[in-house]
């Protein structure tokens, strides 16, 4: 039976999965450095052992209120097809093997802008956990123009 390997991460109450093998590492929160004329779910940017990463907060991206920083605060350093991204989350949980057979589809009771960044569902005992897609979270446009940003910056 095949597997898939989860960094399971938590933003309110809910619980996040990103595929493991496009995050590169998952860092204590710094204080990141803000862009002007960003959209407003782009923190800023940050210097993680002298590369420029565009952060981006996924709370603000799913139009989540805001949460005090504190020490369970992480940044996920992830690769999209072509970028590299920090993505700000609340805490991370755990790295988790997922059963393939325990994946669903997106619920299509799921509506709002937050579903197209979702790929499947997965149950696992008595959770669930949304896979995210991130190629959708960040859009081509937005690696463009964050491409800018981070080049300017370096």
């Amino acid at each position: 039976m095949a597997t898939l390997q989860q960094v399971v991460f938590k933003i309110d109450k809910e619980e996040y999965g990103l595929d493991i093998m496009r995050v590169n590492g998952i860092e204590k929160y710094q204080e990141v450095v803000k862009i002007p004329n960003a959209p407003v779910y782009v923190d800023g940017i940050i210097n993680l052992r002298g590369e420029v990463l565009p952060v981006f907060s996924l709370r603000k991206k799913f139009h989540l209120a805001d949460k005090p920083i504190n020490d369970e605060t992480k940044i996920i350093v992830a690769f999209t097809n072509d970028m590299k991204v920090g993505f700000v989350v609340d805490a991370v949980a755990e790295i988790m093997n997922i059963d393939e057979e325990d994946i669903e589809p997106t619920p299509k009771i799921l509506t709002g802008v937050e579903r197209r960044y979702i790929k499947s569902v997965a149950k696992v005992a008595d959770r669930m956990i949304i896979l995210l897609d991130i190629e959708l979270i960040v859009s081509d446009e937005e690696k463009i123009s964050l491409g800018q940003f981070v080049e300017v910056s370096q």
